[in-house]
């Protein structure tokens, strides 16, 4: 059977995003993407269009694995906030010896990334947008459901929550202590921006 028979996109674009994770744009060459994909660059190329092309559909794809897994706390923990609060710990806590890199590939990529690389910086920033977005549209429900002040701007919140999944991921990547960890993540949602209505 030949290799373009066995190509699977989105396998490819999986592999590719886990190894961009671990180790970054930059310091992935075209060898270790051809090694972990099973792509020589020719198909790579053709498929793809370059390597920024094919970090663009993995940056797409990571993304799209958050906002799902987020979809997947929402049904799992029965309420929007506690859904938020799922995520993070998911996120930070137990996903963290499956997954490439403690931190998150979006913030890795913002912080690495410079204008030489505009185009991806700008996908990376429109990525983490949506994320947020959906963390707004969750907050939004909270407050029909009564279990957060409607006086409260959802927008300012979700940023809120971005940037604390941010530190406590960026700690977590330092410190080990899952205990000290998971205080951080309650201390998110009993601080005065997340109280929930009496």
């Amino acid at each position: 059977m030949s290799k373009s028979a066995k190509f699977n996109r989105e396998e490819t674009i999986q592999k590719a995003a886990n190894l961009y994770w671990e180790k970054g744009f930059h310091a992935t060459s075209m060898r270790n993407l051809q090694e972990v994909i099973d792509l020589r660059p020719g198909s790579i190329y053709a498929s793809f269009g370059s390597k920024e092309g094919l970090f663009k559909e993995a940056l797409q794809y990571y993304a799209q694995m958050g906002v799902e897994m987020l979809a997947q706390c929402r049904v799992d923990a029965g309420s929007p906030l506690k859904a938020l609060k799922l995520f993070i710990e998911r996120s930070v806590i137990c996903n963290k010896s499956a997954a490439p890199s403690g931190m998150c590939m979006l913030v890795k990529t913002v912080a690495e990334l410079t204008e030489d690389n505009a185009d991806l910086l700008a996908e990376t920033k429109n990525a983490l947008a949506m994320v947020e977005s959906e963390f707004a549209a969750l907050l939004s429900e909270a407050q029909t459901l009564g279990e957060l002040d409607d006086k409260q701007d959802p927008q300012a919140l979700a940023r809120f929550i971005q940037v604390q999944i941010i530190g406590i991921r960026t700690y977590a990547h330092a410190n080990q202590d899952d205990k000290t960890i998971q205080e951080l993540i309650d201390a998110v949602f009993v601080s005065s921006q997340l109280n929930a209505c009496s």
